[in-house]
């Protein structure tokens, strides 16, 4: 721990959020500017706030603090919740959160990762792909509803109509948004995009969606780090004699990357020569396809990685950078 740290513990909802500092006094204030400019009169050079990672509702507050010099983590709110647990408290206020949070902060000390934010490009890339998904979702949605009605023995015409014309303003909003976040992924990664995209399996969306969620790799130290973030390493449940599980990915990291990794397996395993040999040789020492997949999703994050890292692009015959970047 950084000798005179001035930690904070902050529990944030919507309207307002909970301080708690090393004085042992509880504050509240307002969400929003007045209630950051109220946080920050509090705060010195040593000062650590720490908080958890709530939808969207901590951002404005971290930000602000960011750009003013004050040192800021985010935490996964699962983290807090195991050490609350540990702690065995009965009591569940925003007061007592913030309380938690800060002990949390304490007992952490230097392990606690600083947040650094994102760029407005960054931003602007992320917001980009989470409307994208909802109106694939929605397009999704639509054509179950066009293939329900055109079963029928006499569907309305004006209902079929309807639909086709949401669908084609859907993939026009869709192909648009898509040129747009291209044209921001290649304003600070052209490089980085074009050697992620030369890894066969892995294509230009899926290239493009590897480096916004991955902040263009510069979040991770580590392959296995990415793999987490992933959730595709293996959670074991072992005790004693009694309970030995079979290993299960932990599904604990982000559901979209996680997706669009197993759908680029499935090409990768007939095109990608590294990806193929671990797929046939899963496959070969009996254990299933989707186990077989799964290792392939993590190969092509550990591919993708190494290259982020060496500048190099991909190259089927030359393995050394693949296996020395961990």
């Amino acid at each position: 721990m950084i000798k005179n740290t001035n930690y904070f513990g902050i529990d944030i909802s919507k309207d307002v959020f909970d301080v708690m500092g090393v004085d042992g006094k509880h504050h509240q204030f307002k969400n929003d500017l007045s209630g950051f400019k109220k946080l920050f009169s509090l705060t010195n050079e040593f000062s650590h706030c720490v908080m958890e990672s709530t939808g969207v509702y901590h951002l404005r507050l971290a930000y602000y603090l960011y750009e003013k010099g004050i040192a800021v983590t985010i935490e996964n709110p699962l983290s807090i919740k195991r050490f609350i647990q540990m702690r065995l408290t009965k009591i569940k206020t925003d007061k007592r959160d913030s309380q938690m949070i800060y002990e949390y902060a304490v007992n952490t000390g230097d392990e606690l990762r600083l947040w650094k934010g994102q760029s407005k490009t960054q931003i602007a890339c992320s917001q980009i792909i989470s409307l994208t998904n909802l109106y694939t979702k929605q397009t999704t949605a639509l054509k179950n509803k066009l293939q329900t009605e055109e079963s029928m023995g006499s569907p309305c015409s004006k209902v079929i109509r309807s639909l086709k014309r949401s669908l084609k303003h859907l993939k026009n909003e869709i192909d648009n948004l898509e040129e747009s976040l291209l044209e921001l992924v290649k304003q600070d990664n052209q490089d980085l995009l074009t050697r992620v995209e030369s890894i066969p399996g892995i294509g230009r969306k899926s290239s493009m969606l590897l480096i916004v969620l991955t902040g263009g790799f510069e979040r991770f130290n580590k392959a296995s780090e990415l793999c987490s973030f992933a959730g595709l390493t293996p959670m074991i449940r072992q005790s004693g004699s009694s309970i030995r599980s079979r290993s299960r990915i932990s599904k604990m990291g982000n559901r979209r990357l996680r997706k669009t990794l197993f759908m680029c397996s499935l090409s990768a395993k007939k095109h990608n020569k590294a990806c193929k040999e671990i797929f046939d040789r899963i496959v070969a020492k009996g254990k299933s396809k989707k186990i077989a997949l799964i290792a392939v999703c993590n190969k092509l994050l550990k591919q993708a990685f190494a290259l982020a890292k060496s500048g190099l692009k991909y190259d089927r015959n030359y393995r050394s950078v693949l296996v020395n970047i961990n």
